[in-house]
């Protein structure tokens, strides 16, 4: 069986001001029966700390639910970011959702 997966998609900066919608999404998402998420970073120009930490956030309440969380299309700005940050180490990241895709299988 292939396993339910949910996207989303923020744009612009992911800050403060956006962090309430992602952990929503990601919330509703699980709410909805996705066994695995994918957080597409390609619209997502900056990411602040406040960013990170709902990205975190999210990884935590998936992995809560047993659910697998992946990130996919990061930008030079947000690797650099991650990899300061060791959140690299930390995540599941893709380079695109073509990458992601061939992990499912299916």
């Amino acid at each position: 069986m292939n396993p339910v997966v949910k996207v989303v998609q923020p744009s612009g900066i992911l800050d403060g001001t956006k962090t309430d919608l992602l952990c929503h999404e990601i919330n509703r998402s699980i709410g909805e029966g996705a066994d695995v998420i994918l957080i597409d970073l390609e619209k997502v120009s900056f990411i602040d700390s406040s960013g990170l930490g709902a990205l975190v956030v999210a990884l935590k309440t998936a992995r809560a639910a047993e659910k697998r969380l992946c990130l996919c299309s990061i930008n030079e700005q947000v690797e650099m970011l991650f990899s300061l940050t060791q959140m690299n180490q930390v995540f599941e990241i893709f380079g695109d959702r073509q990458a992601f895709e061939l992990t499912l299988g299916g």
